[in-house]
């Protein structure tokens, strides 16, 4: 483990429990894991602690009983893969060892929110609400967003009615699917929206309100549990472009890499030259998945195509698609088992 990822995990099982009034015992618990991120930062590259956030937000003592934890101070875009296991790990374990826990909130950056979130969606095994949230603002901005962002995170842990619809995304006083929600505007914030399908629900001043349920498989009935997986295959994204000449994805391949998503143009296609690369590298057992860098619609596949190792995206977006395939070769190598994944998931 390098020095930069030992530093990232400094905090990695500090445990708080925030005083509550008298008489807030029955209020249920929720746990905070902090890792970072704009909600968090302040100039400079000091970062709150997940106490600080939490201090921060006197209004949550009469939501919750809050406790807190660190689990790094980290921007999002320094996450990684290993990071993703270990959060995993920690929650499954969090929620197995503590039954009266009613909900987790994971304060997070809104660069990789989107990866992690989904990477939980399919990993976490427990029905109890996984909320994420984070910023647009830093903690020291004018009208900060941070504070209302995570009051709105802990109400949604705390409901009864949201447990069992997989990971969210809360922001903005909107809830979305982790699988469903994009993070859409570089500055703005209500930046997270679920474009095609829609937000879950909304928190509005009398309370947690939610209108649709998500139908592909998450949590308890999606994939195999990752707790004794120690790393993840490695899965690269290339982009395809006007007049690309496929030496990407073919260096790729030389690394030896077991399976690349490819953004590709409207529907998955393809330009002329990545395309005839694709049909190489598949034939030598390197497994493609065609995502589409358009926002909407599904990239279709065939039975044909994916007994020949090319799998269809569906609607989920290149960099969702690279977190499936991440997790589904650790069960499979074969096409038309990894297109049923991604059809249902």
């Amino acid at each position: 483990m390098t020095q930069g990822f030992r530093s990232a995990f400094a905090g990695l099982a500090t445990f708080l429990l925030v005083s509550v009034p008298v008489g807030a015992q029955e209020l249920p618990v929720v746990r905070v894991i902090a890792t970072g991120g704009t909600i968090a930062s302040r100039p400079g590259d000091d970062q709150l602690t997940g106490s600080a956030l939490i201090e921060a937000v006197p209004q949550l003592a009469g939501v919750a009983q809050v406790e807190v934890e660190e689990f790094s101070r980290i921007g999002s875009s320094g996450m990684t893969p290993n990071h993703w296991l270990l959060l995993a790990k920690r929650i499954n374990e969090l929620l197995d060892a503590e039954p009266d826990i009613s909900g987790v909130v994971v304060t997070h950056g809104t660069d990789t929110m989107e990866e992690t979130a989904y990477f939980l969606h399919l990993t976490i095994k427990d029905l109890r609400p996984v909320v994420l949230t984070g910023s647009m603002r830093s903690a020291t901005a004018v009208s900060a967003d941070g504070p209302a962002n995570l009051l709105t995170a802990v109400r949604v842990a705390a409901d009864t009615n949201a447990g069992g619809r997989g990971v969210l995304v809360v922001l903005n006083d909107e809830i979305h699917s982790a699988r469903d929600v994009r993070k859409t505007d570089n500055n703005r914030t209500d930046t997270f929206v679920s474009a095609e399908w829609g937000a879950l629900g909304v928190v509005d001043l009398d309370g947690v309100t939610f209108r649709r349920s998500g139908e592909t498989l998450h949590t308890v009935q999606a994939l195999p549990s990752v707790a004794g997986v120690e790393t993840l295959p490695t899965v690269p994204i290339v982009a395809d472009f006007a007049g690309n000449d496929a030496m990407v994805l073919k260096n790729w391949v030389g690394q030896g890499v077991a399976g690349i998503v490819v953004q590709g143009f409207g529907g998955g296609r393809t330009s002329p030259e990545m395309r005839r690369a694709i049909s190489e590298i598949t034939r030598e057992g390197t497994l493609v998945v065609l995502a589409s860098r358009v926002l909407e619609g599904r990239v279709i596949g065939s039975g044909q195509q994916a007994q020949a190792g090319v799998v269809a995206a569906g609607d989920l977006p290149s960099h969702k698609a690279r977190v499936l395939l991440m997790l589904a070769l650790l069960n499979s190598r074969d096409g038309m088992e990894i297109q049923a994944i991604f059809d249902t998931h």
